[in-house]
């Protein structure tokens, strides 16, 4: 007779999982746990009959983690921690390695929990590599380029692997992050993902031929969208720096970077004209190094942003060869005279004291040249040391640093200006032996960490990011920072009183009314009554000898800050400020907790500083609603030209209509990251228009009121009305189209049919004259162009005319280097249209149609007409 009893033999692993899943059904939690545990104890090879059990499973789903076979799993982990003796090694190698086996063949589930626990409860770790590589292929021949990328990571297979053949496809499927995870901890790994990066960023790279390598891949629009140079360059430029990769690796890269700063480089200067000659230069110079192309590539935009006498001056200066020299570049060469065959010269003679007109514009240094001490030796520091560390001293800190436009992501600190007292020194770190001299370090570290001395700055993250790329040390031993006063983080208490004040007291200086200013040249202004000359700011700091304009502005930096500080301390009731300014800095330090906190709840109780959000209207009373209270009533009217916005790439179609209204839009593109808005934000002083998630990270970048989060669900027309509502801006029909809506320039110029068909014959858009028999004057104009008339502008456009006669006639370009866009004028539209209006910023052309009707009846209850306006308008 058989005495073996069931509890003998053991549970069946079957029995249990059908018992479990009758219980799952029935959502019966707490039982399926106490069932488990003692399932679990009545099996007598629980580590074989989990694997039956987990293969039985049913509903068993990818990255889900609410599953069967998910919370057996979870169950199993923790019955095991009371019996240690459960584990792989109590089993012969024959049975571990069947069950190793099986256990990788339930690996292809990607959520974390689940393939962490069988990796851990089976050590797949200790499986030979050659069997887990094997495993890892064939995912990857089943398309599961995902699942191959998780496990090679937790199972440390990265070695055995090849980079391109596991990348790619994950690259193709917009899962960069995950290459990235792929290759981080090896070094060479990660030096092969980004030079492959790199050599997608040629232009001429083709994903097509990268993707028929995969046919079997699903890749949608959207992904291929991704793998474009632009994007690429981007990701190729963080990815050095997050793993120290030599830019010397991805010259492709580079290449495209230092091309699109020249570019950047020649808007800045001959569009916008920000930008001194003599600075550019030196930019232009530092960008193009030794490379050929870019050499030639400055040659030709010079030919289309300047003029080819200063091309044919730069092509002599690099020895262009001939044969790669725009049209009628050489030409200009061989008759420029000698004195003009070389660029720059002699350095002018500069006074340290400013002209009258620039000490009636600019904040002047209020010291004499020889309070000024260059700081470049040891002996020299100790004299700066003896002055600056006195206790209980006031020193205002700023740092200047060589603009790299994106080339190099951290720039290191080139000098430092120390304000004293009376006194102003300059730290120049450019000078080799001193900046890692141990003394420099030293003093700056004693600068620092001192509490008793009061360390002024204006955004100091910036300046402190650019310590730490230059010194090191300072990243092994972290810098301690006491007694430093941000007067960025005052700046907005400031604007908030000024913005409450009565309108018979000061008024602040906000951009759109007259003012530019931006920063701590806002600041200055606000509170000293004069801006700062910001002319040298993107200046070569690392060329020496610095210019005596340079030292000027340097000086001012740092001065200006004490200024400001003993005008608002002295007085800092006037300025809505307490009476110790440091407690300011305090108490942010200590609600950074609470407000971290406060961004995880609800954004409909938005009251965080820097923010605001636009509702959509719940009724009619409601309507015009900011933050739940209604714009302020005694708020100045606001032409439409002065309002400037930042349009997120998820509001694109608000940021048209805004631009079609008069509004100044700058539209992210949907390539952009949303922190691009902050920055722009922050450079010209915009307010930042978005939706959704992005708000949370970029209304605590810049000032309060400055960032609007608007209803993703709202149409783009009501968006635009409700933005308008909020800073009152009283919209006229001659707002109406005042805007390119290609590039947001607000000047045009007015081409009368007659030189619209000349210059479309002079490009041979319009071959045949008997279509146009109907002109009065089709013979060749005597005068070209009409002289600076500006003949039948319509009177429903407000903004800035340029007289045609500023287009060159040989080439249709206008000044900025635009050319007409000739090709979309319809030779079929001549006999209708007696005027053009083209955009002299990027040649789009324009004439009249229906489509002012629309915009005039689609915004006309916002509009500031009467009926008769109205009627007149649209007749």
């Amino acid at each position: 007779m058989n005495n073996t009893t069931p509890e003998t033999v053991g549970l069946d692993p079957v029995v249990l999982r059908d018992q479990l899943f009758m219980l799952w059904n029935q959502k019966d939690l707490q039982t399926l746990h106490l069932a488990a545990l003692q399932g679990f104890s009545k099996l007598s090879e629980p580590l074989e009959a989990l694997l039956t059990i987990l293969e039985g499973c049913p509903g068993r789903q990818k990255g889900r983690s609410h599953t069967l076979g998910h919370h057996v799993l979870f169950e199993f982990q923790t019955w095991m921690k009371e019996l240690p003796q459960v584990t792989l090694s109590s089993l012969s190698e024959q049975q571990a390695l069947a069950l190793q086996r099986r256990a990788l063949n339930l690996l292809i589930d990607t959520q974390a929990s689940f393939v962490d626990g069988l990796i851990n409860i089976y050590q797949l770790n200790s499986l030979d590599p050659a069997i887990l590589v094997l495993y890892i292929m064939n995912l990857m021949s089943l398309r599961c380029y995902k699942e191959a990328a998780v496990l090679s990571v937790k199972l440390k297979l990265q070695k055995d692997l090849n980079m391109e053949e596991m990348c790619v496809p994950l690259i193709l499927q917009n899962k960069l992050p995950l290459a990235e995870s792929f290759v981080t901890g090896h070094y060479h790994l990660e030096q092969q993902l980004v030079t492959l990066l790199d050599s997608w960023c040629h232009a001429y790279f083709s994903v097509d031929e990268i993707s028929r390598r995969y046919p079997r891949l699903s890749l949608t629009k959207h992904c291929m969208s991704q793998i474009q140079p632009k994007l690429l360059a981007k990701h190729v430029f963080r990815l050095m720096e997050k793993f120290n990769i030599d830019q010397g690796l991805c010259p492709n890269a580079l290449h495209k970077r230092r091309l699109d700063s020249l570019r950047f480089l020649m808007y800045k200067t001959f569009v916008e004209k920000g930008m001194t000659e003599e600075i550019w230069s030196d930019h232009v110079q530092y960008v193009v190094a030794d490379d050929l192309e870019l050499r030639i590539s400055l040659v030709e935009l010079l030919v289309r942003y300047s003029d080819t006498q200063k091309a044919a001056q730069w092509a002599l200066r690099y020895n262009i060869p001939r044969n790669r020299l725009p049209c009628g570049v050489w030409e200009t060469q061989q008759d420029l005279p000698p004195d003009l065959q070389h660029i720059g010269g002699s350095a002018q003679t500069e006074d340290w004291i400013s002209s009258q007109s620039h000490c009636q514009k600019f904040y002047q240094v209020p010291l004499t040249k020889d309070k000024v001490h260059y700081v470049d030796s040891p002996e020299a520091l100790q004299r700066c040391r003896n002055i600056v560390l006195k206790e209980g001293g006031v020193v205002g800190v700023d740092m200047e640093w060589q603009p790299t436009f994106g080339c190099i992501s951290t720039q290191r600190v080139a000098l430092i200006q120390l304000a004293a007292l009376d006194q102003v020194f300059l730290l120049d770190l450019c000078v080799a032996g001193f900046c890692q001299h141990p003394g420099t370090v030293s003093f700056i570290r004693s600068l620092f960490s001192d509490r008793s001395i009061i360390k002024l700055g204006y955004g100091m993250s910036g300046d402190i990011k650019c310590l730490l790329a230059t010194w090191q040390q300072l990243l092994e031993e972290p810098l301690k920072m006491e007694g430093v006063l941000d007067l960025l983080k005052i700046h907005p208490k400031i604007q908030r009183q000024k913005i409450n004040r009565p309108q018979n007291g000061p008024k602040e200086v906000l951009v759109g009314e007259g003012s530019s200013e931006k920063g701590l040249s806002l600041l200055v202004q606000q509170v000293l009554k004069k801006p700062l000359d910001k002319t040298e700011q993107m200046s070569n700091w690392e060329k020496r000898p610095l210019r005596i304009s340079q030292i000027r502005y340097a000086v001012a930096d740092a001065c200006c800050l004490l200024e400001v500080y003993s005008v608002l301390s002295g007085n800092p009731d006037q300025f809505g400020l307490p009476s110790d300014l440091r407690s300011i800095m305090s108490r942010q330090s200590e609600k950074r907790g609470d407000k971290k906190k406060k961004e995880e709840k609800s954004c409909d109780k938005e009251e965080c500083q820097g923010a605001q959000r636009v509702s959509p209207p719940r009724s009619d009373t409601e309507k015009g609603l900011l933050c739940g209270e209604k714009p302020s009533e005694d708020a100045p009217p606001l032409p439409p030209q002065h309002l400037r916005v930042v349009c997120d790439n998820m509001l694109q179609g608000l940021g048209r209509y805004l631009r079609c209204l008069g509004v100044d839009v700058i539209m992210l593109e949907n390539t952009d990251d949303h922190r691009v808005a902050a920055k722009l934000a922050q450079a010209e002083g915009r307010f930042i228009l978005t939706c959704g998630q992005p708000y949370q990270t970029l209304r605590s970048q810049v000032g309060e009121g400055r960032c609007l989060s608007l209803d993703c669900a709202e149409k783009a027309r009501d968006q635009a009305a409700r933005v308008l509502r909020h800073f009152n801006v009283q919209l006229k029909p001659c707002d109406i189209f005042s805007r390119c809506q290609a590039c947001n320039s607000d000047q045009y110029t007015a081409v009368p049919r007659k030189d619209m068909v000349r210059m479309l014959k002079q490009k041979g858009f319009l071959q045949d004259d008997s279509d146009h028999t109907h002109q009065q004057e089709e013979g060749k104009l005597d005068d070209f162009p009409t002289r600076g008339v500006i003949p039948e502008i319509p009177r429903y456009v407000e903004c800035q005319w340029a007289p045609l006669s500023e287009l060159d006639p040989d080439t249709l370009t206008f000044p900025g280097g635009a050319p007409i866009q000739l090709h979309t004028v319809p030779p079929a539209l001549l006999p209708r249209i007696s005027l053009f209006y083209v955009c002299t910023r990027c040649g789009k052309v324009f004439w009249e149609g229906t489509h002012y009707g629309h915009v005039l009846s689609m915004f006309h209850d916002i509009l500031h007409i009467t009926d008769t306006e109205a009627e007149a308008q649209q007749h």
